[in-house]
Order: structure tokens, then C-alpha cells, then sequence
């Protein structure tokens, strides 16, 4: 893994962006097929709380997982979101008993100004295939399909950064992006097979609730 940089102010912070953006790869090793899948969430009280859980693809069962706790070391400025969860996610991440083969992040990939969200940040410094599933749009989409697989382009400045994925019939879609050693149609792919029955996917829900506990 890179040695992480976390840097102490805004305009180093966007420095850092801009230069480890050129080292995401838009798609997916060969013979790519995770048994598993993490997921990535942090919970925010007067500390912040990172979790992370490691579900089984066909079960859906968590098989393994991980928190760290710690102050908040960044402040919130958008579009440097990474800044403030990576360096307690990755040291929960090196907790983990089973070595994640897809991270699946409770944020953006390329669907940010930069190209370079919290998800492709992850991909990049730990070396594994990575997606954002966000709750929120960045970027322009228009509504896909009512029916659970529906999709449409989300993009930003004309540029198709991810898709408005719709994962239940008539509820409101995600916005997928890719992170890093992985291409839209294989994180589509996945998030789909990580929502049979609830909006958001299995890893976040999961990890969301660890950290809550």
C-alpha cells in the first residue's frame, strides 16, 4: 500500500487529488470474481467511529470485520470528504482477519470534481478493487427506469462519471461510480447483487450498523 498522505490543510488536500487521480484504472483485472465484498462506513459522534465488514457474496452473511476509533482530523470541506474517514478505514481495514477482494465505499469514485472521490482514494492507496455507492448524486442523471436494474448515465460536465442505478422497484436509485481496478458494468453488476431486498447494499448496511454499535 502507498504511504498515505494527510495533509493539514484544503489546498494540500486537493494537491494530493490531483496527483494520485492519474493512477485509477477504470477497469477490472482479469478474471475478476470476488466471493466477498467490504464495505466501508463511518459513524459520527463526538469521535468518529470506521467499520468495516466483509459479507459473502452468495450468502450475504458477514464473514468478517473490523472498527477503529478516533478524532476527527480533517474538517468537512466538499470534495475532500476522504480525508476525513481513509486514515481511520484503513486501519480498520488492516484488521481484518480475511483479505478484502472488492471495498465497497459509502461514497463517490469519479463522480467528483476531481475524478477522484473517496472510493477511487481507497482503491488507490490499498491496491484492491474498489466502488462508491452514494445516497446522493454528484453530478446530472435523469430518473431511470421504475424497475429494480434500471439505469441511467450520471454525468458531470458531459462526461458519464457513474449511473443512477434503481436497486428496489420504485425507490429512490443510488449513484455508482467506479473507485479504482474495477468498470461500471462489473460495480453495477455488484451492487445489484448486494441489494435483493432493501435499497441500499448489504456491506453498507452492515458496516453502518457496526458502527453505530
Amino acid at each position: 500500500m502507498d504511504t498515505p498522505e494527510w495533509p493539514a490543510t484544503e489546498a494540500e488536500a486537493v494537491a494530493v487529488q490531483e496527483r494520485l487521480r492519474g493512477q485509477v484504472r477504470a477497469e477490472a483485472p482479469s478474471g475478476f470474481r470476488p466471493k466477498t465484498a467490504t464495505g466501508l462506513d463511518v459513524h459520527y459522534t463526538d469521535v468518529l467511529t470506521a467499520a468495516v465488514c466483509t459479507i459473502d457474496l452468495e450468502t450475504l452473511e458477514v464473514v468478517d470485520s473490523a472498527t477503529c476509533v478516533g478524532p476527527e482530523s480533517f474538517p468537512y470541506i466538499p470534495g475532500l470528504f476522504a480525508f476525513r474517514e481513509l486514515p481511520l478505514l484503513l486501519r480498520a481495514l488492516e484488521q481484518l482477519t480475511t483479505p478484502p477482494e472488492v471495498l465497497v465505499c459509502d461514497g463517490q469514485g469519479l463522480a467528483h470534481p476531481r475524478r477522484f472521490g473517496l472510493a477511487c482514494h481507497a482503491g488507490v492507496l490499498t491496491g484492491i478493487p474498489a466502488l462508491g455507492v452514494g445516497k446522493n448524486a454528484l453530478g446530472d442523471f435523469d430518473p431511470p427506469g421504475p424497475r429494480r436494474g434500471d439505469w441511467s448515465a450520471l454525468t458531470d460536465g458531459g462526461e458519464v462519471v457513474g449511473r443512477a442505478l434503481r436497486t428496489q422497484d420504485d425507490v429512490k436509485p443510488v449513484f455508482v461510480s467506479v473507485g479504482h481496478l474495477v468498470d461500471l458494468d462489473t460495480a453495477t453488476d455488484l451492487v445489484l447483487r448486494l441489494t435483493p431486498r432493501y435499497r441500499l447494499p448489504e456491506t453498507t448496511r452492515q458496516a453502518d450498523h457496526l458502527a453505530r454499535r
